[in-house]
């Protein structure tokens, strides 16, 4: 379509087109380097055992599965899986000093690829899942407290957690397990 669209708004200005033609080229082989890339990539998440033990979660594809496995490396690296949301810099800066005890907005520390990635998963489960779920049911009862953007992010720090625990764990998806604030 964009294709298309760019050959026929070109046609009648060849020298445009001397300039504009070898960038097409160029696009439509990136973009099909790309596609290359992306079936590749989930053949290889689909052969890992803790892509696929993640991607048993509703929202959570082979991206993302990929890249949180890639960035954890070990899960023993961490004490505890609480700790993963503040390493990925999806839980609240604290500023103390004497009476005052405020939090702030996340840290934003750690992968923000990855946070971007957990984010939109925690969004597929607050708004496109069907699948209930502990986890969707406590999100949705927190969007009407909050809002749904900081649901959102709420969500992604408990995903991560989750996540966290299934990889040293090994267990599935729990859809019932409760959800501990």
């Amino acid at each position: 379509m964009f294709e298309a669209n760019v050959r026929r708004l070109l046609s009648g200005h060849e020298q445009l087109a001397v300039i504009i033609l070898p960038l097409l080229e160029a696009w439509r082989s990136i973009r099909g380097h790309a596609a290359e890339l992306d079936r590749q990539l989930v053949a290889a998440a689909r052969q890992s055992q803790s892509c696929q033990l993640l991607m048993s979660i509703p929202g959570v594809g082979a991206v993302t599965a990929a890249s949180f496995t890639a960035a954890i490396e070990d899960p023993d690296n961490f004490q505890r899986s609480r700790s993963v949301g503040a390493w990925l810099g999806l839980t609240t800066r604290r500023f103390q000093s004497g009476e005052v005890d405020f939090d702030g907005h996340i840290s934003r520390r750690g992968d923000a690829h990855l946070r971007g990635l957990l984010y939109e998963a925690a969004t597929v489960i607050l708004t496109r899942s069907t699948a209930d779920s502990a986890l969707r049911t406590w999100g949705l009862q927190l969007r009407a407290k909050i809002g749904f953007k900081r649901t959102a992010v709420a969500v992604a720090r408990k995903l991560a957690v989750i996540m966290h625990r299934m990889l040293t764990t090994g267990e599935l998806f729990n859809r019932s397990a409760g959800v501990p604030a």
